[in-house]
């Protein structure tokens, strides 16, 4: 059984763990010290109450020695203009130093295109948002993920392969033509090129309404016979179409790829509006209506604010839910004093508890979680990058195939014309 850590404990008991400093000068220069509290369990066991393939696996990362602090800092000083980095807010605090902006997968994408002066786009986030980065600026600039095994456990639930078969399915169904695909932004740029060939849009958390309703419409409306087939987060689908659309979950079905029709009937696609993709967050499915449950009981009054990728009970038992930009949006305009249980990712959340020392600040869930993949990207692998680049070399460049490029950025493109964008 997984032993919890720092059970019901807020933000600022997580804060005060030497293995859990932030980068200021002095923690970043003192070697970290042993604490009884260090890791009880990250990566010693499986919650089974959790989805299939979320458990934490390794340590909490340590902050950089000081050598290699004074060398990311030179190599940033020498590259100037010619670089820009841009860090995943889920990204640890000794990168996010260095970044020249922070934010979620697709302002970050934007920020990119933004830049053309720039020859290259380091990105501190993981592979599909370097993907979207390298479609979305000129073929001048260079988008270099500073460590390859950066991936997203979620964009890697759905190949192409998968979706083509399962399009393949709906065709048989005889659904296909009253079907629109939409896809999350985590998903690969094969994916977002099968969104676009077959007319489909891509969306984000913030904006995830306003593309099903766009999608709906191209066949019918939301009230019509319409379909979707949403990729690849079942949660943030299942979630928008419930609580924004009115779509009953009977109506939601899931698509398992690894089984034949996708573990559904004729019937069952025929009678669906959602066609939900097995796929989920590793970090988010972790949070469980018990963990909401306990805090509710332990702060009374507490807000629970939790990101869409989340479980439907979990959503719908928070108080406030919307995409990582909204939950740093609403903790700033938090009155001082007030209760905050936060689901999405640790990093995030102690970097709003650091920012927000007038707030109280809790983390959602009773065990310690990172993103384990966005977290590969360290100040190691950001220092070799650019000094790579200072050296002559172009390191780990993310160059999306010219076919799959066009098609992504058809969808790219009609998610940005999307209203609210």
């Amino acid at each position: 059984m997984l032993a919890p850590v720092w059970e019901n404990r807020s933000v600022s008991d997580l804060l005060n763990a030497p293995f859990l400093a932030s980068d200021t000068a002095s923690d970043l220069f003192s070697e970290p010290k042993p604490s009884p509290a260090s890791l009880l369990l990250m990566g010693k066991g499986i919650d089974l109450a959790s989805e299939r393939g979320v458990e934490c696996d390794g340590a909490l990362p340590r902050t950089s020695p000081r050598d290699i602090v004074e060398r990311a800092r030179a190599a940033r000083a020498a590259l100037g203009e010619r670089a820009f980095i841009l860090g995943h807010h889920y990204q640890r605090d000794e990168v996010i130093a260095l970044a020249d902006v922070t934010g979620d997968s697709f302002k970050l994408a934007r920020e990119a295109a933004a830049r053309p002066e720039a020859e290259f786009i380091l990105f501190c986030g993981v592979h599909f948002m370097a993907e979207s980065a390298d479609i979305l600026t000129s073929d001048f600039q260079k988008v270099i993920l500073p460590d390859l095994a950066a991936g997203c456990s979620m964009a890697d639930m759905a190949n192409i392969e998968q979706v083509e078969a399962a399009w393949d399915d709906l065709i048989a169904a005889g659904i296909a033509e009253d079907t629109i695909p939409v896809t999350y932004m985590n998903s690969t740029a094969a994916i977002k090129a099968f969104t676009g060939r077959h007319g489909g849009t891509v969306c984000t958390s913030s904006n995830a309404e306003v593309a099903l309703r766009w999608a709906f419409d191209q066949v019918g409306g939301v009230e019509g016979r319409g379909k979707v087939l949403f990729l690849p987060d079942q949660h943030l689908g299942r979630n928008t179409a419930a609580l924004r659309l009115g779509i009953s979950l009977d109506e939601c079905v899931v698509y398992n790829p690894y089984r034949p029709n996708g573990g559904l009937t004729p019937e069952e696609l025929k009678n669906a509006r959602m066609i939900l993709w097995r796929g989920h967050c590793s970090v988010h499915g972790r949070f469980s209506l018990r963990n909401v449950e306990e805090i509710r009981a332990k702060i009374p009054g507490v807000t629970v604010i939790s990101h869409p990728e989340c479980k439907h009970e979990v959503i719908a038992a928070s108080d406030m839910v919307g995409s990582t930009e909204y939950i740093i949006k609403a903790l700033e305009a938090a009155e001082p004093g007030s209760d905050w249980a936060i689901g999405t990712e640790l990093n995030l959340v102690r970097r709003l508890a650091q920012e927000h020392p007038d707030k109280n600040v809790h983390y959602l869930d009773s065990t310690v979680c990172f993103c384990s993949t966005m977290n590969r990207i360290d100040l190691p692998h950001l220092t070799w990058a650019m000094e790579q680049i200072l050296a002559g070399e172009v390191p780990n460049q993310i160059t999306v195939d010219e076919d799959d490029a066009r098609w992504a950025r058809s969808a790219l493109d009609q998610m940005l014309a999307l209203p609210g964008l």
